[in-house]
């Protein structure tokens, strides 16, 4: 596992804890994290959602200097499955 998958999983433990829901973030070459009611984890499950960006949009996004509406707006953040449960996760993280 990557560190920054490391350092997101724990990062995202933190802050977020339990997602109700389940999305699957994907750090392109780095690695893909789950968020769902069991917790957070390294992983490349089904999700209702997968959320998809640079490991360097996606530590922005992680540390509140990259708003994830901005980045999916410009196409720094691709998202595929339900909106719903990105627009939750989103504003979990700001």
């Amino acid at each position: 596992m990557s560190d920054i998958i490391n350092e997101a999983v724990s990062q995202l433990s933190t802050k977020i804890g339990t997602f109700d829901g389940s999305v699957k973030f994907v750090v392109e070459d780095e690695g893909s994290i789950m968020l769902d009611e069991a917790g957070v984890r390294e992983g490349d499950g089904d999700a209702d959602c997968t959320m998809t960006a640079d490991a360097e949009t996606f530590r922005g996004i992680l540390d509140g200097d990259v708003n994830p509406t901005a980045a999916f707006m410009s196409g720094k953040l691709k998202v595929d499955g339900d909106m719903g449960q990105a627009m939750k996760l989103g504003a979990a993280l700001s």
